[in-house]
């Protein structure tokens, strides 16, 4: 039997849930980084040279996880305070972040040669801060947030994700390489968004 307040779930119970599929996921992303045993001197160095892309796609995946998952407990502790969120948006996210490895393995092993596996990268995690934005939306339209800046600064944080990783799937079927600069565009637009944050705090203590 269902009661209204099953359609919201406890925060401490997602946030446990969340950060145990986060861990996995971190972990999982480490598994295709290896060198087989019993190789020579000479092909060692080769098979290690062979593993700088599942390292590079290794750090690049683990990174982005790393803010998802930041993102993920700051939506959840927000939610501790404003009547909860949608089941479904908190599992739906934990169920993409789950699938990360994949596409992180993809990336690794075909990179620009294949644009699929650039697009099915760089959609999963647009997927993500899609999902991210419509728990933080959910928790303005319903619960309100009293402090505008605080809802401008996230949701911008947000979109620029979904902006920047969105517009790179369909560059990713013309042009893969140019797809991949794109991802690193973020990071001065997270940069500038994080010192606009940062200048409106003296603001909201006042």
């Amino acid at each position: 039997m269902t009661t209204g307040s099953s359609r919201a779930a406890r925060p401490d119970r997602l946030i446990t849930l969340s950060d145990g599929i986060f861990a996995i996921a971190m972990t999982l992303l480490a598994l295709d980084v290896r060198v087989p045993p019993g190789l020579g001197s000479a092909e060692f160095h080769d098979a290690l040279q062979e593993t700088l892309p599942q390292l590079a796609a290794y750090v690049l995946s683990f990174l982005i996880v790393s803010i998802f998952w930041r993102d993920q407990r700051s939506l959840l502790l927000m939610s501790a305070t404003t009547g909860g969120i949608p089941q479904f948006l908190a599992l739906a996210v934990l169920g993409v972040i789950a699938l990360v490895p994949f596409p992180t393995a993809m990336l690794a092993e075909y990179g620009a040669q294949e644009p699929l596996a650039v697009a099915a990268y760089a959609g999963t995690i647009c997927l993500v801060d899609l999902l991210h934005l419509a728990m933080f939306t959910t928790l303005r339209v319903r619960h309100g947030i009293r402090d505008v800046g605080e809802w401008r600064d996230t949701a911008a944080d947000l979109g620029a994700t979904v902006v920047v990783f969105g517009a790179s799937v369909p560059i990713a079927f013309l042009a893969p390489h140019a797809a991949m600069w794109c991802w690193l565009a973020l990071l001065p637009v997270k940069i500038v968004l994080g010192r606009l944050e940062r200048g409106r705090q003296p603001e909201r203590e006042t």
